[in-house]
This record gives structure tokens, sequence and C-alpha cells, in this order.
């Protein structure tokens, strides 16, 4: 087994894992990115960087709303910094009460605009989550480990993954992977913590031939453009892993998006399925865990959305830069007792 060494490795491929290695490869810090490949929750996801419908539908109080807002202003200086596409095209609500919707983002802050029988959000947006993954792993060329971490250990000097294929050594380890039981070796406030995130399943599906040409969302789904087609979703089941395509699920979302479209789906559909994480919160868990340690985990559905402010946050961790407001609200360690 060969022993690489690198100032830091990631564990994780996924938007987080991604978006962190970005920000640091731009600061200058050599990274090596640890994940086996093949689908994830985030290839598995319409995209969508959504403050308003996001605050929204979660019926977000004020602060949480300009928590998502301003980590939704982050996307178009990340995207160019970084060579990624953003579709600027403001997403639409199309459900019932649409004066009492824009009344209610109004309120939170976000502008509105209204066009016929719905509500139109500007700062609602959105990327192709298969395009930009691909162009954020073709920038970490030859520093991606093809393998599953298997177990990790810590010294004075840093942090040791192993791997089946090589051991990687670091200066500073960054867990970004999924749901799932703590990797063997972390210590127990983190390990805690990774325990303590929560399932949350859900699919999507995907069709060949285009129904929209930007993001129309309701109270019961969305239909979102897709490359050449598009993809119809999404359902939330809390608490359920592994994830699995439930019939009865694709026809309520097959109704909800032809009611969104105003026409009948009568074209083949691709159903996928993923298991994402979340916390009692629904924030994420970003940065410092421990000496040498940073988490980038659990964000629930807003993985897109709040990625470039996870990347920052983590990456001011590894620096050991102050920590601002968003910071101590994503803080890792917020839900563990300290240790007796």
């Amino acid at each position: 087994m060969a022993d690489l060494s690198t100032d830091i490795v990631i564990l994780g491929a996924g938007v987080l894992g991604l978006a962190v290695a970005a920000e640091l490869t731009a600061r200058g810090h050599e990274v090596r990115l640890i994940d086996p490949g093949g689908a994830n929750s985030s290839s598995v996801a319409a995209g969508m960087i959504a403050p308003a419908l996001e605050s929204l539908l979660d019926g977000a109080a004020s602060g949480r709303a300009a928590l998502l807002k301003d980590a939704a202003a982050l996307w178009p200086a990340f995207a160019e910094a970084h060579s990624l596409a953003l579709d600027p095209t403001p997403a639409e609500w199309r459900g019932p009460d649409p004066e009492g919707v824009a009344d209610a983002l109004i309120g939170l802050g976000f502008a509105v605009e209204r066009p016929a029988g719905a509500v139109a959000a500007p700062s609602d947006i959105r990327i192709d989550p298969l395009d930009a993954m691909a162009r954020l792993l073709e920038r970490l060329a030859g520093r991606r480990v093809a393998a599953m971490a298997s177990a990790v250990s810590s010294d004075e000097e840093g942090w040791t993954v192993f791997t089946d294929v090589e051991a990687v050594r670091a200066k500073h380890m960054i867990l970004a992977t999924g749901v799932g039981a703590p990797i063997r070796g972390l210590p127990r406030p983190a390990a805690r913590a990774v325990s303590d995130i929560h399932p949350i399943a859900g699919q999507i599906g995907l069709v060949a031939v285009p129904l929209t040409d930007r993001v129309l969302r309701g109270p019961g789904g969305y239909v979102v453009p897709a490359g050449a087609g598009a993809l119809i979703g999404a359902t939330m089941v809390e608490g359920q892993s592994p994830a699995v395509v439930d019939p009865d699920a694709s026809a309520r979302l097959i109704a909800q998006a032809e009611a969104l479209i105003g026409q009948p789906i009568d074209t083949p559909i691709d159903w996928r399925a993923a298991v994402r994480g979340a916390t009692p919160d629904g924030l994420p868990l970003a940065g410092p865990a421990g000496p040498g340690l940073h988490l980038a985990l659990a964000p629930r559905r807003n993985g897109w959305l709040l990625a470039p402010l996870v990347a920052r946050i983590v990456a001011d961790g590894v620096e050991g830069r102050p920590r601002d407001p968003y910071a101590t609200a994503l803080d890792p360690l917020r839900f563990s007792p300290p240790e007796a």
C-alpha cells in the first residue's frame, strides 16, 4: 500500500466535498479527495439554489431565511471562480394563493415578480448538478483517490486515512461523506455528531423530453429543466434508509407535475432515489471538530444552495481564521455535549 502525503485530505465527493476542495485549492492548499465514485445524493438532485421558496416551504423564520439568502448570494462569485454555469432564470411558484405567497416572501426580505397566476423569485436560480460535479472533479485531476476510506487515525502530525488502495497522510482531514455510521477511528465528539445525523430518503424522476424552460414549484413538488429533458420531484421521507422508489409517491409527483405544466406527461420516467443526511435544526455540520479534523455534512435538501457557504466556513477553519456568525450557526459540535 502506497503512502501519499498532502496538506488536506477530503473524504467524499458530493457537492459539499467538491465545493470545499475547490475553495481550498483556490486558496493555494494541496488537496486530495478520497471517494469511490458513482452516484450520490448530490447527483440525484435538481440543483436548485432557492433561498426564497425553500424558506417558504419550510416555514422559516427571518433569521433562517437570511442565512439561506446570504448563502445563495455567494454563488455567482463561486461559479465564476470555478467555471460553473448558473441558470439565472427565476423559479416560479404556481401553487395556491399566489398573493399570499408573494406577501410572505416579501415579509422574509425576498424580491418577487408577479407573472399572471404565479410568483417568480429572482433569488431562486439553478445549476445543473451533473455538469457542475464533473467540472469540479476535472479541476481536481490527479488529486482524487478512487477508493473507499475504511478507517482513520491521528497523531501529533495529523491524520492518516486508510483505504484498500493506499493510505493518505495529511495535516487536516475533512469528512464530507453521506449518511452512515462514523468511520472507524474518529474521536468521540465527532463520532457522536456523525451518529446523530438522521436519513431522509427521496426520489426524483428524469424524463428525456423538455417539460419547462424554468423551475416550476408548488406545495407538493416541482418540475425542473435538466439538459434536453426535465426532472420531476421530489419526496422527503424522514428516517428512511436505504432509498427506494415508491410507486404511490411517483403517481403523486406526476400528478403535481402535470398540474404545474398544465398538460399530461405521457413519456417514460426514469425514477431515482437517494438518501440525504439532516440534523435536528436542518442546517449542516460545517467547521472544525477537533485538532486537524473538520466536518462538511448533513445539508438536508439544500446541499447545492449551501455549498459555497460551507466551503468558506470549512476553509476558514482549516486556516484558523476567526469564526463569523454563520460559522457559529453551523458549528459541527453544536448538538454534542462536552466530554465529561
